[in-house]
């Protein structure tokens, strides 16, 4: 039997949204404690769903269909509603615009901290230090806070960290839509190299060829429940024909 490296059962996420257009930042601190003039937003609707290791797996869907949401569960960013379950087996890093990474910190703190989340020891991530920062080419940038830095550099770090420290998952949410041209080709390069062979690869993208090239199986999300679950290709057939402008 293949491993799975990801398994949910009756996953949802459900957001408390106000009711009430609040424009000043006293009325937004009031409405945090205020029980009322809130509805619910199901982002993500029941989902159940199997990843083998090793996969590509795709996550296709329009603007606020829950893709990221879904992502962010999958990871642990978020936590799913009470009654879901997500079984992981094996360290993995979300690669969106550097969410796990503390923007307080330095490039050089980001890399030990994010590597000895991903379980290496101090010595390991010396020993790949100057790989990661050489691959995010942020050697002028070591010791800066990354709250200073753009998108793509905080892209390119999160991105180096997890490709260099051997995360077992890689969550890539639309990964190849920031950054210079210099770097998707090198990401992109990277994602066709065999070494990654092994790892799973979970993957966001609004480039419908990103998904068909790397991915063989998809889900494709519709208000935040499976539209279609299966081949790639298939997935997105249903999605260019349901998205017929």
């Amino acid at each position: 039997m293949n491993q799975k490296s990801l398994i949910l059962k009756n996953v949802s996420k459900t957001f408390r949204i106000s009711d009430k257009k609040v424009d000043t930042l006293k009325g937004r601190l009031f409405n945090l404690f205020s029980n009322e003039n809130f509805k619910e937003f199901k982002a993500v609707d029941n989902i159940n769903l199997e990843i083998t290791k090793g996969e590509n797996f795709g996550i296709i869907g329009r603007n606020g269909s829950g893709k990221s949401t879904l992502v962010k569960l999958m990871s642990g960013a978020f936590v799913p509603d009470e009654g879901g379950q997500i079984i992981k087996n094996g360290t993995s890093m979300l690669l969106n615009l550097g969410v796990g990474m503390s923007h307080e910190l330095t490039a050089r703190e980001n890399v030990y901290v994010s590597g000895s989340a991903l379980g290496l020891k101090i010595k390991e991530i010396d020993n790949i230090f100057n790989e990661i920062i050489a691959f995010a080419e942020l050697e002028e940038f070591v010791d800066s806070k990354i709250k200073y830095f753009s998108s793509g550099m905080i892209q390119r770090l999160s991105f180096a960290i997890a490709i260099n420290a051997g995360a077992d998952i890689m969550f890539l949410d639309e990964v190849f839509a920031v950054g210079d041209a210099k770097f998707k080709k090198k990401a992109i390069e990277v994602m066709e190299k065999s070494w990654i062979d092994g790892r799973t690869i979970i993957m966001v993208s609004h480039s419908l060829s990103n998904i068909e090239q790397y991915c063989k199986r998809a889900i494709y999300l519709k208000k935040g429940k499976i539209a279609f679950l299966g081949d790639a290709k298939e997935a997105i057939k249903l999605y260019k024909e349901d998205n017929k402008s």
